[in-house]
């Protein structure tokens, strides 16, 4: 290969790095913030004052919604030196959202693997390969039954039965994700003689409220990463998409919007990501400057399948 050739390709883009003492750091001030969100959300929600609890049942939303972003990074084994608080960190952090850690970790990782080819699945169980309508984007956007279908993988833990369905993981796993799902039964079963008890409005205001806003929020967050790109390709720079964003996105979806980065090294802190932008701006076929010019993209999408379909 020529130098000119070779000074096409991307240098950093591809290259491994490890968790450092700073990469630990930085996550764990982003726990701290994401407690502070969830201490100012139960504080506004509960106020007596109807606009100030629909700020905080917002608030915890997207709290809850960015925590699952936190969980993320967690999955990767890339926020922590000592591997072993991944999943201490990582279980809690999806409790609101109900999502898995275990469980989530072994189908996510799966998708890293097999992305760009028909064994790819991901764990929201939205098809970026499907053609956008406006039908499909509302019913993923409200996509409540996901919630109602953890009830039965709850069941099936209780009871030892609880199987991998996408392929092969090992019996330890397989404990480990119904040990978990065994967690989050154990609280949904509190909340009954919590409501009894007289906690009812605490369990409406402080959840099951902010979860109705979570779940169209952490869909339209995970939305940019594939869809729209070309899923006949394992080429990341092809199949995946990057959102250069503002600070404020950056944070709030945990470098979410810079998914080429994330995908070309998946084991790379979320905050090293940002320096590898240059690269995909020059080689990546899916680069958006804002969720603005996204979503726009998306909606003439949506418009014109829809029409089609008529």
């Amino acid at each position: 290969m020529s130098a000119p050739a070779a000074e096409r390709q991307p240098q950093l883009l591809f290259k491994k790095a490890r968790v450092t003492r700073h990469d630990e750091r930085v996550f764990v001030v982003k726990l701290l913030v994401a407690l502070v969100m969830v201490a100012t959300g139960c504080f506004l929600a509960l106020r007596p004052q109807w606009p100030l609890v629909i700020a905080g049942v917002f608030l915890l939303g997207a709290a809850y919604t960015h925590m699952v972003e936190l969980q993320h990074q967690c999955l990767h084994h890339s926020s922590f030196r000592n591997s072993k608080l991944h999943r201490a960190v990582g279980v809690p952090l999806g409790l609101p959202l109900l999502v898995v850690y275990s469980h989530y970790r072994v189908q996510h990782l799966q998708h890293h693997r097999y992305l760009g080819t028909p064994q790819d699945s991901e764990f929201f169980g939205f098809d970026a390969r499907q053609p956008l309508t406006w039908r499909m984007l509302i019913e993923a956007t409200f996509d409540y039954v996901r919630l109602a279908k953890i009830l039965k993988d709850i069941a099936r833990s209780c009871t030892g039965r609880w199987t991998y369905d996408l392929g092969q993981i090992s019996e330890r796993r397989r404990h480990e994700v119904m040990t978990e799902y065994r967690i989050l039964g154990a609280l949904l079963l509190a909340i009954v003689p919590l409501t009894a008890s007289g906690m009812g409005d605490f369990i409406l205001r402080l959840w099951l409220l902010p979860l109705l806003f979570a779940v169209p929020m952490h869909f339209l967050l995970e939305l940019p990463e594939h869809i729209l790109c070309d899923s006949e390709t394992t080429d990341v720079l092809r199949n995946t998409r990057s959102i250069r964003g503002s600070w404020l996105s950056t944070w709030f979806t945990n470098g979410n919007n810079l998914h080429v980065e994330h995908h070309a090294a998946m084991v790379v802190p979320i905050n090293r990501l940002l320096e590898r932008h240059d690269e995909v701006r020059q080689h990546g076929a899916h680069v958006e400057r804002s969720y603005v010019d996204f979503y726009r993209l998306v909606l003439r999408e949506a418009r014109k399948n829809s029409a089609r379909t008529r």
